[in-house]
């Protein structure tokens, strides 16, 4: 269940093609009119229709200059209005319309039985297949900024905005098919004026290749305009004759699609989305070039803004997908050149580092757990790089404590021979228990000093070894450790360069297993999937029976959890309410509302009181969006009071 009165900045919205009929107006209205009925009972508040359909499609040609159809078009868009009157929906519909003896291509918007506006297209296509500039004037050509229709004064223009009663950062803007395909879009202008939505409705006929390339630019344009776009692309009952046209619907956030259609089907197609205005709008904030583009305006006419019923909600069924895993990709094409990708960067970091800081030697902590076994993987190919002889240059070291396992303890020796590298064991018992009978410890009392006195220990161990080879000490922490300062401060938390700082674990896991698919001999995969299946552990309070007695997800809570926290937190500058709804629909059937509200408090809680030790960590390369440095993409004051945040989701 949602929170009381929070929408979260959710607009549902609605890309659709009718199955139009070329020549006839009053048909062709009717399915549209069944069609705003359908998508107001789906609580859609803003409906799009492609170019021209209110005439009976795009492809009418020389009809559009017969005074019938012309006049037919007007009848049908005065009984849209009509019948919209008790419809909790925004619709903008194509349709041709005559102004001062000229005819235009335009876009209507009716909220709730008014025209409020009217947008014409700016740019004409008139090349290969396409004729506008035989029946149409441009944008350019407009003298006027009203016209009288059904006996009112109404706004029309390119300078039109259509900004949301009920919450002003949802602002729509529209542009009109060939608009968005050429240098300078309206849209861009649009979005720098203060749009949030864009809303395009085209006529695109249908060529081999041609989705890819349109899928491409609508992505794109959302992504640079960082705002929600709505793409309603002509479809069935088009002419034929010369071209075809798909009736491809696309709905994109910022960058990324979140619902299309199919194409070419034999009737109407649709997609519907919930585009979160919310987050584009923490994402112009952070974006700082954006604001800086609004200087472009300063020669254009000022932007008329039309208040009207565009209302944001929070449904609890979310129409569009709410990745469990936000780190990894959903998507199974993409997730190898992901896996390269941060592979790579993790590697070349490290090798360029080794190089400038002509340390030969990289000294590693190798436990037998996952986040060493993808720090030494990275080692290995950093030294590839370089050219240089990783099994003389790797200096591995294992060091056993109180609560290390066998299992673990194996695992760290089967890999180093898996990798060819020598593994020295350095025990740290005697040298924990010298350290805590130093400061009056009783060195039985497992307590928080016990437990640091070993990773203390085990830093000033590789330190120290990094001193007397001449080498640099390569840190193995994680980003989601880094979040939750789950690390001990000048131990585990220190190195001297850290490549896997920005790598949250739900990742550290996933590169993994995909160097073992992919890169690792058949012995280095077999040791690899053993580290995979052994619990995550710090290993500092003694074992067992043998077994692991310290499992730090039954501590500090599930990381993928913490990592699902970490990324609406971070990036998308989500509130605790906001992130807990989001989980709860991620998760739904995994864990209850209670068990995510539960572990955002641990969250929320360790990450304001750890910021300290994020001030001071070692450099490393930054390998995603999300990443935690003070020197790159947070900062943040240590003595930070999270009170508001744990309010907020009480």
């Amino acid at each position: 269940m949602k929170p009381k009165n929070k929408t979260f900045g959710f607009l549902r919205v609605t890309a659709f093609s009718p199955e139009v009929i070329i020549g006839n107006t009053e048909l062709t209205t009717t399915r549209m009119l069944e069609t705003m009925q359908n998508c107001a009972e789906k609580r859609v508040k803003l409906l799009v229709f492609p170019e021209l359909c209110l005439a009976g499609g795009y492809s009418n040609a020389d009809l559009f200059h017969q005074s019938l159809l012309q006049t037919e078009t007007l009848s049908n868009l005065e009984r849209l209005v009509c019948q919209s009157v008790n419809l909790d929906i925004v619709t903008i519909v194509g349709m041709p319309l005559a102004v001062n003896g000229s005819l235009y291509n335009v876009a209507v918007v009716i909220d709730r039985g008014h025209i409020v506006g009217i947008v014409p297209k700016t740019y004409l296509p008139s090349g290969a297949e396409f004729y506008e500039a035989r029946w149409f004037a441009n944008a350019h050509d407009l003298t006027v900024k009203e016209i009288t229709l059904f006996g009112k004064t109404i706004p029309i223009g390119i300078d039109l905005l259509f900004e949301s009663k009920e919450d002003s950062s949802v602002v729509l803007g529209i542009e009109i098919c060939e608009d968005v395909w050429t240098p300078l879009p309206p849209s861009s202008f649009q979005a720098v004026a203060g749009a949030t939505v864009i809303a395009n409705l085209s006529a695109s006929n249908e060529l081999v290749g041609k989705a890819d390339y349109r899928r491409q630019l609508i992505t794109q344009q959302s992504g640079r305009c960082i705002a929600g776009y709505i793409y309603s692309s002509a479809g069935a009952g088009e002419s034929t004759t010369d071209v075809v046209f798909s009736g491809h619907c696309i709905i994109a956030e910022n960058g990324s699609i979140v619902r299309e259609s199919e194409r070419l089907q034999n009737g109407p197609t649709s997609v519907i989305a919930d585009l979160d205005i919310e987050a584009c709008v923490h994402d112009r904030q952070r974006t700082t070039s954006f604001a800086k583009c609004s200087h472009e305006l300063a020669h254009r006419p000022a932007y008329r803004r039309i208040l009207v019923g565009l209302p944001t909600n929070a449904p609890d069924h979310l129409a569009r997908t709410v990745s469990a895993h936000p780190f990894i990709p959903s998507n199974d094409a993409d997730k190898h050149q992901v896996c390269s990708d941060i592979f790579g960067i993790q590697s070349l970091g490290l090798a360029q580092r080794l190089k400038k800081s002509h340390s030969g030697v990289a000294v590693i902590g190798i436990s037998g757990g996952l986040d060493s076994t993808l720090a030494l993987l990275v080692c290995i190919k950093a030294f590839k790089l370089l050219g240089l002889d990783f099994k003389e240059k790797i200096k591995g070291y294992t060091m056993p404590g109180f609560g290390t396992t066998a299992g673990t303890k194996s695992n760290a020796f089967l890999l180093a021979e898996a990798a060819g590298i020598a593994l020295e064991e350095v025990p740290i018992s005697a040298g924990s228990i010298q350290i805590l009978n130093d400061i009056g410890h009783d060195g039985t009392t497992e307590d928080i000093t016990f437990e640091n006195a070993q990773a203390r220990y085990r830093t000033l161990v590789l330190m120290q070894k990094a001193n007397q080879l001449g080498g640099m000490v390569i840190g193995t922490g994680d980003l989601s450790e880094s979040a939750l300062g789950w690390a001990t401060y000048n131990g585990d938390h220190m190195s001297h360069y850290n490549v896997n700082g920005s790598v949250p674990k739900t990742l550290v896991g996933f590169i993994t297993r995909w160097v073992a698919e992919n890169e690792a001999t058949p012995a280095m995969r077999k040791v690899l999937e053993a580290i995979l299946d052994t619990p995550v552990s710090p290993e500092l309070t003694s074992a067992k029976e043998g077994e692991i007695a310290q499992k730090t997800e039954d501590i500090i809570g599930p990381y993928e959890l913490h990592d699902f926290f970490l990324y609406h937190f971070q990036r998308k500058g989500a509130s605790p309410q906001k992130i807990a709804y989001l989980a709860t629909i991620a998760f739904r059937g995994k864990y209850s509302r209670e068990t995510i509200v539960k572990w955002l408090k641990v969250f929320i809680i360790r990450f304001f009181k750890n910021q300290f030790k994020r001030s001071a960590v070692p450099d490393g390369p930054k390998v995603g969006s999300v990443a935690l440095s003070p020197r790159g993409d947070w900062r943040m004051p240590s003595d930070a009071c999270s009170d508001q945040w744990l309010a907020d989701l009480e």
